[in-house]
């Protein structure tokens, strides 16, 4: 894998950068690989990356059924944070920043991480309440979070509107500076160049249809629309999907999928140097390099496997943004796009085994897979390659639905499902 540098940069420049490389290759599957990844995102990606390079597995295949980055990665607004209330959930959030701090260096790859810092509001004595005992939870698992009255608010964002009389005022606000944004199309680009050069195999184009099983139930291969291909160990990393692929191998998910949808704004002079997020009138809004808004809301409220939302849900969504930022309210929006998001009953992932020998599950992150993707592939690959829980993410287990240890992010999760 040729390195990136200043110094390749300018070399490059001397022949009008025509002569970079292929970022990776795109090989004809093979009739066998030791591991196949269904999901070519940035968990699954990052999973596939993580298994060469931590556990010395190579013969894998990450098998993506439209191009890298397609879904939900290059469908979300790049949020980065691990701010999130239970110790389980925070060790979790916290290893994946802590993965995305060093990530671009890793990789070789500018994933253009920002930590502009995240402000969580809070607009009613609940909010206040839940807010502070977060701030002091993270804190007391070594992440950097504070709460904030509305003059902290007011200081970290000068044209956020604090005024007393809206009808949902802002009481405070959690606020962790080390949170961001990252550019999610790099961070998918980044893992898939990175995997390549290990030696997995990246191939697009190429659905998954069906599973196979030997007589004794355990997982074999899996059905292409490419032709079968062989395996000894499967992931499902598919996002919106998750849900269809298990019912493949007879397994029932406690999964909902949902869209949801986002919007950005036309661009304009630098105002916004943090996120700002609002779980309780469902907006959260952050400004690109270009000078565009990014925009987010909650979930809709029916089930769908479609890439797009409701009309009343960007109506609601940018209510509530001119309701807190005034100063926008003659924005005009330039497009908006869905992705497919697959929630739990308690708003946290799923990252386990399954009854079924041989196949592993990565889903349900609702609202939330973006921030975690280096993590998630870390523990991820610690579970396939070992076949068992990395630490991180034994209690999210699909066990945890039968004995009831569930762990309950709504809250944290911030954009509520």
């Amino acid at each position: 894998m040729a390195r990136y540098s200043i110094w390749s940069l300018a070399r490059n420049a001397l022949s009008h950068h025509q002569h970079w490389p292929r970022q990776w290759r795109s090989p004809e599957p093979k009739r066998h690989y030791d591991v196949i990844i269904v999901g070519g995102g940035g968990h699954g990606l990052a999973t596939a990356y993580y298994l060469a390079k931590e556990h010395d597995i190579t013969n894998v295949a990450v098998l993506e059924k439209g191009w890298l980055g397609g879904g939900n990665t290059g469908r979300n607004t790049t949020i980065v944070r691990s701010n999130y209330l239970w110790d389980e959930s925070a060790a979790l959030y916290e290893l994946s920043l802590k993965l995305w701090e060093g990530l671009s260096k890793d990789l070789n790859y500018n994933v253009m991480l920002s930590q502009r810092g995240v402000l969580n509001l809070a607009h009613s004595l609940g909010d206040v309440r839940a807010g502070r005992r977060r701030a002091e939870a993270n804190r007391l698992n070594g992440i950097d979070s504070v709460w904030l009255e509305p003059a902290g608010v007011k200081k970290i964002v000068s044209i956020i509107n604090t005024s007393s009389t809206l009808r949902y005022p802002i009481l405070g606000s959690t606020w962790q500076p080390r949170g961001g944004v990252a550019r999610h199309d790099a961070v998918a680009w980044g893992y898939a160049r990175a995997a390549d050069a290990r030696g997995v195999d990246i191939i697009q184009n190429c659905e998954v249809t069906g599973l196979c099983r030997d007589t004794a139930g355990r997982i074999t291969g899996v059905e292409t629309t490419r032709g079968p291909i062989a395996a000894g160990k499967v992931g499902i990393v598919a996002a919106g999907h998750t849900s269809v692929l298990a019912a493949m191998a007879d397994i029932r998910l406690p999964i909902q999928s949902h869209p949801l949808q986002a919007l950005v704004s036309e661009p304009i002079k630098r105002v916004l140097d943090c996120v700002v997020m609002s779980g309780a009138i469902h907006v959260y809004v952050s400004q690109s390099d270009k000078g565009e808004l990014v925009i987010g809301a909650g979930i809709d409220g029916y089930n769908s496997y479609a890439q797009r939302g409701s009309f009343h849900v960007l109506e609601h969504q940018t209510a509530a943004l001119v309701e807190l930022f005034p100063i926008f309210a003659r924005l005009r929006m330039m497009r908006t796009w869905g992705g497919i998001v697959d929630t739990c009953p308690d708003a946290s992932p799923i990252l386990s085994r399954t009854p079924v020998p041989g196949l592993y599950i990565n889903g349900g992150w609702g609202t939330g897979g973006f921030k975690a993707t280096p993590g998630s592939g870390f523990v991820f690959a610690h579970t396939i390659a070992r076949d068992e829980p990395h630490p991180v993410n034994a209690p999210f287990s699909l066990d945890r639905f039968v004995t009831g240890a569930l762990i309950d992010e709504h809250g944290a999760a911030a954009v509520a499902h």
